[in-house]
């Protein structure tokens, strides 16, 4: 009797033991917001909506973190990984040394960061070629701008927004070859994210200047440029998300990044078996940037601009036009 008891317990650690990988693999995917919040109606929004799609489909649960400041970078994606997330994905490049550091402390957690790269066997990196996206809307730009003077607000200086710049730039001259670009940026820290009060004191200088479309590349920061821009009845343009509800009839266009079909993806794959470590560069030909053409600015684009813009786009897929990115 007792040898049957002992195989009895043996056998049943022995199937729980087998369950447990099963279990963990089907654990809650969890996000790390980037500071602004998943409402800052851009960049975090974006991957919120991606968040929204995944539970709607599938009616999992995923877990989420809105840091407050950059220290919780670090024990935010710590905590979410220590607590079983089949899938923990790190929205914006701030966070790519806070991930490469986590990740190596929990190497059978999968890792996806948003804009940056980190080169780890379980981090799957996800980057935008935000250039392009920008060259169209320099594109609408020029050919909106009554007074050839268009301008450009940036968030934090870094490489990553002067992509979005140098996009930009190219577009509009590629469209009006002795157009003007005026640039600003708002800071040198995160925070620069999310200061509308500096992102309506630049706007107002660039448009005292001549300027009459302003593409704001800044977060949150943006609230305060779109404000600026509509009490001087100009135009703007937003980013990431599409922004063009926020003040109709001001809002010119907004380049839209895909955020929302990274995160989607990722925590898809993650679930049915499919996620894959390293890079993935989402572009015109990939669906991942665009602009954003709807009732709210219809009114704004000629028909023929609209084809002119399309035809450049249809050009950069074909590899026809080379969209520079920052020097």
């Amino acid at each position: 009797m007792a040898r049957r008891i002992v195989f009895v317990v043996l056998v049943s650690l022995a199937l729980i033991g087998s369950a447990l990988p099963a279990l963990a693999q089907k654990g809650s995917p969890a996000v790390l917001y980037d500071v602004g919040g998943r409402f800052d109606a851009s960049f975090n929004q974006s991957a919120w909506d991606g968040v929204k799609k995944y539970t709607s489909e599938t009616g999992d649960t995923v877990r989420e973190f809105e840091i407050q400041n950059q220290a919780e970078r670090e024990q935010g994606l710590r905590n979410l990984a220590r607590r079983g997330a089949s899938i923990v994905i790190a929205i914006g490049f701030n966070n790519a040394t806070p991930i490469s550091v986590v990740a190596k402390e929990f190497p059978n957690t999968k890792f996806t960061i948003i804009d940056s790269n980190v080169d780890l066997p379980n981090v799957q990196s996800v980057l935008f070629r935000s250039e392009e996206g920008s060259f169209l809307v320099g594109m609408l730009a020029a050919l909106s701008s009554k007074t050839n003077e268009i301008g450009f607000v940036g968030g934090m200086d870094i490489p990553l927004i002067r992509n979005f710049l140098a996009g930009y730039t190219a577009g509009a001259k590629y469209a009006v070859p002795k157009i003007d670009v005026l640039s600003a940026m708002t800071g040198t820290t995160a925070e620069a994210f999310r200061d509308p009060v500096r992102g309506g004191e630049l706007a107002r200088d660039q448009i005292a200047r001549g300027v009459d479309v302003i593409f704001s590349c800044a977060g949150s920061t943006n609230f305060g440029v779109f404000q600026a821009v509509t009490d001087a009845k100009k135009l703007a343009i937003g980013v990431d998300s599409n922004q063009n509800r926020l003040h109709p009839g001001t809002i010119l266009t907004s380049m839209v990044k895909r955020i929302d079909v990274a995160v989607y993806q990722a925590m898809m794959s993650a679930r049915d078996g499919t996620w894959k470590p390293g890079a993935r560069i989402l572009g015109l030909k990939e669906d991942g940037v665009g602009y954003a053409y709807d009732e709210y600015n219809k009114p704004l684009i000629p028909a023929a601009v609209l084809a002119d813009v399309n035809k450049a786009r249809d050009a950069i897929i074909a590899g026809k036009i080379k969209v520079p990115e920052m020097p």
